[in-house]
């Protein structure tokens, strides 16, 4: 286990950006968030894994263990960790040009390339392409909560669509239905006022 990337943290991070870190992460995934959820318990493995990549980064009265001799163990997947950092903020800040350039220029596509991926192409309103993406994050990584969680969200989203093939245009079939209710009801209130909208109703 690297603590660094399961804290999300850049090796050598001070004192201070730990406990923050850790402070993120225990509000975002506390089990009490998930009660009567099926992620449940992966939430409490998170909170465990969480725990323990804070306590061996700050156990000694504060000292950082992993400074010196860990840090090389982790110097090739802290450089993909770090570029996976700033596509998240990129992400976060809307940035999806530059964060799917980034991503395409990474030739280590693991887990978390896959759900970044995902998660720009959903921004772009490519949602078949994200699901798709997302859904081989979970296959790479199935333990992993963040990956989980999006997939599960993406699904929840699918079921609201009526016809799976169609489902980035399914505002185009509400709107549709908008309008001929839209179109009735006017025909209604001209009947009643004594005109005739459509005249075959």
């Amino acid at each position: 286990m690297n603590p660094y990337e399961v804290l999300g943290i850049k090796p050598g991070a001070s004192q201070d950006e730990i406990k923050s870190a850790y402070r993120k992460l225990i509000k975002q995934y506390h089990p009490d968030k998930f009660i009567d959820n099926p992620l449940k318990n992966l939430a409490e493995d998170k909170m465990i894994e969480i725990n323990k990549a804070y306590e061996s980064l700050t156990k000694n009265s504060g000292s950082n263990n992993y400074n010196s001799s860990n840090t090389s163990n982790y110097s090739n997947s802290s450089n993909s960790s770090s570029d996976f950092q700033d596509i998240r903020r990129l992400i976060q800040a809307g940035n999806y040009a530059v964060a799917e350039n980034k991503l395409n220029s990474i030739n280590s596509r693991n887990a978390e390339w896959h759900y970044l991926y995902g998660a720009v192409l959903l921004n772009k309103g490519w949602f078949d392409s994200a699901l798709e993406h997302m859904t081989t994050a979970v296959n790479m990584d199935p333990n992993n909560f963040e990956y989980r969680q999006g997939l599960n969200s993406l699904r929840q989203r699918s079921n609201s669509y009526s016809n799976p093939y169609f489902r980035t245009t399914n505002n185009n079939n509400a709107d549709m239905c908008n309008c001929c209710m839209n179109l009735w009801c006017l025909d209604s209130l001209c009947e009643c006022a004594g005109g005739d909208l459509i005249g075959c109703c």
